[in-house]
C-alpha cells in the first residue's frame, strides 16, 4: 500500500502532511479508505486511514474489527493499526499528526459532519481537496487489482452462461434475479457490485429497472444486469436473452446492439478519448432503424466502485484512455413498451489495445420456453 499513498501524494501540490480519509457510517464509506488499506472484510464504520507523504499508513479501528485490522496489516511495515475508542478517534488522530500546516481530505467521499469534526480537531490548519489526486491513482489499476476484477468478472460470466437453464415459464423478475445472486455466491463471489436488474419484456427497456413481481411468459425478451463482488473489486456485465419464439426485430435489435459493441471494441485502446469510443458504437446505432434510441454513455470505469474513478466511455468526454483502467462496454437499445437489448463486458485498457475481463457469449440466444 505503500507505493499507492506515495503516487497520491504525487498528484498533490502543495505537498498536505497527511491525507485524511474518513468513514461514517454504511453506505457512507470511502471506498479510498480500502484503496489505501487492503483489508478483505469488515466495514470499519467511523474509522481513520491517516496516510503521510512517506507512504506510511495510521488506521484507527473499533474493537469491532480490530482483529480484521491487525491481520490486513500484519505483513505491511508501513501500516500501523491503532485501537480506538468511541467518540475518541479525532483525538487520536490528533496525537498522531500532531499540529499540521496542511491536511488533505477526500471531499468527494467526506460527509459534512465528518469534515466538521476534523476541522475542529485541527482548527488552525489549511485544508485542501484530494478527490482529484485520489481519483487519477485509482484510476490506473495495479496487476492485483485487475486480477481481482477478472476474477469477479469470470464469476459473472459463468453465471450469465447459466442463466438460460435458470429460465421457467411463470417465474419472477425477482426469483431470477435471486437465483442469479446465489449462484454468484455458490461460485465465491462475497456479494454482488450492486442490485442486480432483471427486466422482463416491456421492463427490459428501461436501463435502471429494479426487478418486481412480473412473471416470465414465452415470446419476451429480457436483460440481465449484474456483477460480482470479489475481494471488494466489482464486476458489471449484461446479457440480453429472449424466451419463447422469435421475435424479429429485437433479433435485428440485439445483433445491432452486438455490432455497436465491436465497432467501439475495434478502436479501443490507449490515447484515445472516452467520446471517441463512444462516438464508434453511436454511428452504428445512428445508422440503423434504432436511431435515438442509444440513451446512455458507452461505458463506465470498474474497480473498488462499480463506478469507478478513470474515464468514462460517454459523448464530451475529452481525457484519455491509458494502460491499467479499467471499463466497461454496454451499448444497448431499448423501445418503450417492447423491450430492450444490451450487452456488457469489462475489459482492461493494455499498452496496445484491451484484453476482455469477462467471457460469456455475446450472441443472440433464443431460450425455449
Amino acid at each position: 500500500m505503500k507505493r499507492r499513498i506515495q503516487r497520491i501524494f504525487e498528484h498533490l501540490s502543495p505537498t498536505p502532511d497527511a491525507v485524511i480519509l474518513a468513514n461514517a457510517v454504511d453506505p457512507h464509506l470511502d471506498g479510498s479508505f480500502f484503496y489505501v488499506f487492503d483489508v478483505p472484510s469488515g466495514l470499519f464504520e467511523g474509522s481513520y486511514a491517516v496516510a503521510l507523504p512517506d507512504g506510511h499508513l495510521h488506521v484507527l479501528s473499533s474493537a469491532l474489527e480490530e482483529e480484521s485490522a491487525r491481520q490486513a496489516a500484519k505483513s505491511d511495515p508501513d501500516t500501523d493499526i491503532h485501537l480506538m475508542v468511541r467518540g475518541e478517534g479525532e483525538k487520536l488522530v490528533s496525537k498522531i499528526l500532531g499540529r499540521p500546516k496542511r491536511i488533505a481530505l477526500n471531499y468527494r467521499e467526506l460527509t459534512h459532519e465528518g469534515f466538521v469534526q476534523i476541522h475542529k480537531t485541527f482548527p488552525d490548519a489549511e485544508f485542501m481537496d484530494a478527490s482529484s489526486a485520489i481519483r487519477r491513482t485509482r484510476g490506473i489499476k495495479e496487476p492485483s487489482e485487475v486480477e481481482r476484477i477478472e476474477k469477479a468478472g469470470q464469476i459473472a460470466s459463468r453465471v450469465a452462461e447459466k442463466i438460460p437453464t435458470m429460465l421457467r415459464t411463470g417465474m419472477t423478475e425477482l426469483e431470477l434475479a435471486a437465483e442469479m445472486e446465489y449462484e454468484m455466491n455458490r461460485l465465491g463471489a462475497s456479494g454482488r457490485s450492486f442490485a442486480t436488474i432483471v427486466g422482463f419484456g416491456p421492463n427490459s427497456a428501461e436501463p435502471h429497472y429494479a426487478p418486481s413481481q412480473v412473471k416470465l411468459s414465452p415470446g419476451v425478451s429480457m436483460v440481465c444486469d449484474f456483477g460480482a463482488l470479489y475481494r471488494r473489486y466489482a464486476s458489471d456485465l449484461t446479457r440480453s436473452f429472449h424466451f419463447g419464439p422469435t421475435d424479429p426485430e429485437l433479433k435485428k435489435v440485439h445483433e445491432t446492439v452486438q455490432a455497436a459493441q465491436q465497432a467501439a471494441l475495434d478502436v479501443l485502446k490507449p490515447g484515445l478519448k472516452g467520446k471517441e469510443v463512444h462516438a464508434a458504437a453511436q454511428k452504428v446505432v445512428d445508422a440503423s432503424p434504432w436511431k435515438g434510441r442509444f440513451t446512455h454513455g458507452l461505458g463506465h470505469a470498474l474497480g473498488l466502485a462499480v463506478h469507478d474513478a478513470g474515464v468514462p466511455l460517454a459523448p464530451g468526454v475529452d481525457d484519455v484512455l491509458e494502460p491499467g483502467m479499467v471499463v466497461t462496454v454496454e451499448p444497448g437499445i431499448y423501445l418503450p413498451g417492447h423491450g430492450g437489448v444490451r450487452i456488457e463486458d469489462d475489459v482492461v485498457i493494455t499498452s496496445n489495445g484491451y484484453r476482455f475481463l469477462t467471457t460469456a457469449p455475446r450472441g443472440y440466444l433464443e431460450v425455449s420456453a
